[in-house]
């Protein structure tokens, strides 16, 4: 196996267990209100380890999902010393949340086709 393919592998394992970390510190640690209704849905993690990409979705308003972001920016350096704790790597990565919008066009397209539904002669 060459260098590179373990180094994907690697990647993807450190991805899992980041995404399980901040996961459970989300549900049981992070106590700052704006992080109420997040979910994490992905996470990637660069082949060298050292940055991650956690994708979250946030229930509510535009305003509600904002604020989740910036509270999820004010915890990123909690979370990244509880990753280097509880991973036992050298490095932690450095953390970024995107937001998924993912639920919220799924939420959108079942909208519109119980919509359509409704319209439907019978």
């Amino acid at each position: 196996m060459t260098r590179g393919a373990g180094g994907g592998h690697r990647a993807e394992r450190i991805a899992a267990l980041v995404q399980e970390s901040v996961a459970g510190a989300l549900a049981t640690e992070i106590k700052d209100p704006r992080v109420g209704f997040v979910t994490v849905t992905g996470t990637s993690v660069s082949p060298d380890g050292g940055h991650a990409l956690i994708r979250v979705s946030v229930l509510g308003s535009v305003e509600e999902q904002q604020r989740a972001m910036e509270g999820l920016d004010s915890a990123r350096g909690f979370l990244r010393t509880r990753l280097a704790r509880s991973l036992s790597l050298r490095v932690a990565p450095e953390i970024r949340f995107e937001l998924d919008r993912g639920m919220e066009h799924q939420r959108h397209i079942d909208k519109i086709l119980g919509e359509l539904k409704k319209d439907e002669p019978r």
